[in-house]
């Protein structure tokens, strides 16, 4: 592609505000600036400080990248002034206000896309910020879906949609899902909000037109890496007709430790504090254990990861990050005696974390994770066994991808869903005995312990090849960009 092409070029990232969603598209913002494609991050003045310092560094390195801000309009949507982002709600009854917030945003973003020179080629968004659909149609620019999830997930949602084999089953009942290429079985209860709604019904809602949205868009931008999926990147292609280009793992932009550092400035004056305390444990002998931002476990299951965990007789760094029931667990913290008892070989870790900095070091052992996308790729990528334990969303059927399809991890059985604003009625799914036992699986010795070891090396391996020049996912980002010069062109002819 020649550069005259190119510096005509403006590619716009429009993130939903919560961490697993914004964090990857960053990622993403800085691989595509890299090829020398000027790339604007459109966002709010509270999310843009978390990674304003790695942004700054892409600058300084040559990379055409900026940040655009945009009020967010918390007092007209009736959040409070500072909740920039889903993870800061002081309760998750507000997201319906925070995702009206969203909706006021049409005409702000309508305004500060005219302004801009070269004029956006193409806008990059979160299928979520349902008003950036509009946008696209009044500037006449190609809408790309930026899909946190995997083509796996992808084609088992698709399937879902057409085939509604789940309809006919009981929510304990398992059933196959239909269409894909490994036998797979699940729970009604076990299945997404689209199919599986809750009780907030202005949400089920909202999902029903989020599906129809991604529907009209130009194409499909996946987190994942073609050698981990093949059979489903091809097949949800030719089963959607959609385009989809697989450029991931986009954390693994973060090259070294100052990258992985600054992916997120929340709790940066720690980050040697957790390094040089892994530094102090042998090669995989850590237990790492979160559960992401929007952590839905209840105090009474997490009581129970808790004494898992200390039953393990292994060192742990656990983060608490998000908790439902944070005062319970601070409680229960407190006055049992947990940290004290677990005090040397057990970190707990009550903030944000650099997850990735973290999973990179030679002392971690097992993920023991919720199964959101972003932290099961994290963990292949650094070559991690997982211990899955899904709480809501796509995560059960990441699970399914993890333990049946690739192989790298041990399930720890949880049963189902928890809906927001239920957790309230969820219950301890999986005892302590459960979690210790599924640990151990992965971290003992034997040869099935080996081969999963080995088996996520490999992937670990096959990620770092597809982002490098020449790999897959490389490859794929010059055919987006090709694709939108191409769009360029027959829109000037």
């Amino acid at each position: 592609m020649d550069s005259t092409a190119l510096s005509h070029l403006h590619f716009v990232f429009i993130p939903l505000m919560a961490p697993g969603h914004l964090l990857p598209m960053v990622d993403m913002a800085k691989l595509l600036a890299q090829r020398q494609v000027k790339v604007s991050i459109v966002t709010t003045p509270l999310n843009s400080i978390q990674f304003q310092d790695s942004i700054d560094k892409e600058i300084q390195s040559g990379s055409p990248i900026q940040i655009l801000n945009v009020q967010f309009p918390c007092a007209e949507a009736g959040i409070p002034e500072g909740c920039e982002s889903v993870d800061t709600l002081p309760s998750m009854d507000l997201l319906n206000n925070f995702n009206t917030a969203l909706d006021l945003l049409q005409q702000p973003l309508q305004e500060l896309l005219e302004q801009q020179s070269p004029f956006p080629s193409c806008i990059i968004a979160d299928k979520y910020i349902m008003c950036v659909s509009e946008v696209a149609n009044k500037l006449n620019v190609p809408i790309i879906v930026f899909d946190g999830t995997s083509c796996f997930f992808l084609l088992c949602n698709y399937n879902l949609q057409k085939d509604k084999v789940y309809e006919a089953v009981a929510a304990e009942e398992k059933f196959l899902i239909p269409g894909i290429p490994h036998r797979i079985e699940l729970q009604r209860s076990q299945l997404p909000g689209i199919f599986n709604p809750g009780t907030n019904h202005e949400l089920n809602v909202r999902r029903e037109k989020v599906m129809e949205v991604a529907e009209k868009s130009y194409g499909i931008v996946v987190n994942s890496f073609e050698e981990l999926e093949a059979e489903y990147v091809e097949e949800y292609q030719r089963l959607s007709g959609h385009k989809v280009w697989c450029v991931g793992p986009v954390s693994l932009s973060n090259r070294d430790d100052i990258d992985k550092s600054l992916r997120s400035r929340r709790n940066s004056s720690s980050e040697n504090e957790y390094v040089k305390w892994l530094d102090s444990w042998s090669p995989r002998s850590v237990i790492y254990v979160c559960f992401g931002s929007l952590n839905r476990a209840t105090p009474e299951q997490l009581i129970e990861l808790g004494i898992g965990l200390e039953a393990t007789k292994r060192p742990f760094i656990w983060v608490l990050r998000g908790a439902y029931g944070r005062e319970e667990m601070e409680k229960w913290l407190l006055e049992d005696g947990f940290e004290e008892r677990v005090k040397g070989r057990g970190l707990l870790i009550k903030g944000w974390v650099p997850q990735v900095l973290i999973l990179s070091h030679r002392a971690i052992g097992v993920f023991v994770t919720h199964c959101g996308w972003n932290s099961t790729l994290e963990g292949i990528c650094a070559g991690v066994p997982l211990v899955t334990f899904p709480l809501f969303a796509e995560q059960f059927l990441n699970e399914q991808f993890v333990v049946r399809v690739v192989k790298i991890g041990v399930s720890v059985g949880a049963e189902s869903v928890v809906h927001l604003g239920e957790e309230h009625e969820s219950r301890v799914q999986v005892t302590r005995e459960t979690i210790k036992d599924s640990i151990e699986k992965v971290m003992g010795e034997g040869q099935e312990q080996e081969e999963r070891r080995e088996r996520v090396r490999k992937y670990a391996d096959m990620a770092r090849k597809a982002i490098e020049r020449g790999g897959s996912s490389y490859r794929n980002m010059s055919l987006l960009i090709d694709d939108i010069v191409h769009v360029k062109r027959l829109h000037q002819s």
